[in-house]
């Protein structure tokens, strides 16, 4: 059987493979604009959900040239498979952080643990030039009630259910 491309069909691993890819294309370049534009600093957890993004990028436009080069379907799926499992895991760490952001359970000490004790003048200007982390539990920007933490799970939920689209679609081919 011929690759879907000369059959001049349009593949569903295609088809969500570079909606994924656009879509965290945009998504990065947002979390870009809001920090190089806008001016807000990420806290480590925001720079750690971007991994994901950094990851799905150049995964998905793999798995959409190798099915453009009539891959094998094993390959294929497993390729959707990836995607929507790195799209998943990114969308429960984006949930942990909103919810730590809401305070319903504790984040990592690193990033929202107790402000140390600062015994003296000199001790605190040290720190200040020193450090400049934003606490994971503060939320700088909220749009419609949700945070960037929030739209961060939102999102990576919907490319999981894209990429998942794909993978039933190409089973059932």
């Amino acid at each position: 059987m011929l690759p879907y491309a000369l059959r001049g069909e349009t593949s569903p691993v295609v088809t969500a493979s570079l909606a994924v890819m656009l879509i965290a294309l945009a998504t990065i370049a947002g979390a870009w604009f809001f920090q190089l534009v806008i001016g807000l600093v990420p806290c480590p957890m925001c720079l750690e959900q971007r991994y994901a993004y950094y990851t799905l990028i150049p995964l998905s436009a793999l798995v959409a040239a190798s099915a453009g080069r009539g891959s094998p379907r094993g390959v294929l799926l497993l390729g959707l498979a990836l995607l929507a499992i790195i799209a998943l895991a990114n969308a429960a760490f984006g949930v942990y952080h909103a919810g730590v952001e809401w305070k319903f359970w504790q984040g990592p000490t690193a990033c929202t643990g107790a402000t140390p004790t600062i015994t003296n003048a000199a001790d605190l200007l040290k720190r200040l030039d020193a450090e400049k982390v934003v606490p994971c539990d503060e939320v700088q920007f909220r749009f419609l009630g949700i945070s960037l933490a929030g739209y961060n799970a939102l999102i990576s939920l919907l490319m999981a259910a894209i990429a998942g689209w794909g993978f039933a679609k190409t089973v059932r081919r």
